[in-house]
């Protein structure tokens, strides 16, 4: 799911990467891949995640993990960060998520009775960046669509994800609802459709796979 996610950053583009398995995608890069790769806690140009033994240990990401710079790498304050963010400049945001609707609303900031830090720099990237992602198990922990009609949890921005890849399946949201494009090896169509909270627009031919 992450490396086929990182098929989708071209050369050139600036992107975010969100707190949870999008921080993973910069592992599925080439060292050589010429991307601006942004994390909102104040760092444009990042590199590699490293282990802790190799890692300088003020270098973090949005999501605490240790992370490497590359030529170009800068560095500022979370004025200058979100004003980045705010004006326009993302190409692209890779975001987890609690729930996704077909609509493309997307809640992933707060589950009621459990503990949240808030809302963070979420709402803006979902409602600012040019085109927005979401990475995301295709059901929870007890198995519960996490693709569903209306999100139950608090929304964190409405109409904002254009595409979601899960451990299942590649799902873009059109006027139409969820449409299938792409199936995880070995996962059947029957099998999306029976985890999918809301109806599932099908293509006509056969569907890739990845």
């Amino acid at each position: 799911m992450v490396a086929r996610a990182a098929r989708e950053i071209a050369p050139g583009m600036v992107v975010n990467l969100g707190i949870g398995l999008p921080t993973k995608v910069v592992d599925h890069l080439a060292a050589d891949f010429p991307v601006c790769l942004h994390t909102e806690n104040g760092l444009s140009g990042i590199g590699p995640t490293l282990p802790p033994e190799a890692a300088n240990r003020n270098l973090i990401d949005a999501g605490g993990a240790y992370v490497s710079t590359v030529p170009g790498s800068a560095f500022f304050d979370s004025a200058v960060s979100f004003a980045l963010v705010r004006s326009g400049r993302l190409d692209l945001t890779m975001l987890g998520a609690f729930e996704v609707a077909e609509t493309g609303d997307l809640a992933n900031w707060k589950i009621p009775g459990k503990f949240s830090p808030g809302a963070g720099g979420g709402i803006e990237l979902a409602q600012k960046a040019r085109r927005v992602i979401v990475l995301t198990t295709h059901t929870d922990r007890a198995g519960n669509p996490k693709l569903k009609a209306a999100c139950a949890l608090p929304i964190t921005a409405r109409a904002c994800v254009n595409r979601v890849f899960t451990d299942l399946a590649v799902i873009d949201i059109t006027p139409q609802g969820f449409a299938l494009r792409e199936l995880a090896e070995g996962v059947s169509i029957a099998e999306v459709t029976e985890a999918t909270g809301a109806a599932l627009v099908l293509p006509d031919g056969d569907v890739p796979t990845f």
